[in-house]
């Protein structure tokens, strides 16, 4: 068994993405290319935006602190500390309203990648 502290990562990459030219920092925390299943830890600092991409799999954003807005096919939903954000099966885009933190989860459907 192995046991992480995310309140630990959380700190540690809200920082990291504080000095980052990018406004963003990513720690995988579960997972990789060799899983179906990859958790991360995604630090944003506020007013950045991770570009529109693609859904790999089925995905979820979990925000572990501040707020951030999903973006996708002319819609909007915007999570705060606590809220769950189920990612829709198109290109988004992720935009932090206030430095955040959130715990991405994709579940790959394609192995490959």
């Amino acid at each position: 068994m192995e046991k992480k502290s995310l309140t630990a990562l959380v700190r540690n990459q809200l920082q990291i993405a504080g000095s980052a030219s990018s406004g963003r920092s990513a720690q995988t925390v579960y997972g990789g290319h060799e899983h179906v299943l990859r958790q991360t830890i995604i630090a944003l600092t506020a007013g950045f935006v991770l570009d529109e991409h693609e859904n790999p799999g089925e995905a979820t954003v979990y925000v572990l602190k501040g707020r951030v807005r999903l973006l996708s096919e002319g819609e909007t939903w915007e999570g705060s500390a606590g809220d769950l954000l189920i990612i829709p099966q198109a290109r988004h885009s992720v935009e932090a309203v206030e430095d955040s933190a959130v715990l991405l989860t994709v579940a790959k459907t394609d192995r490959q990648g």
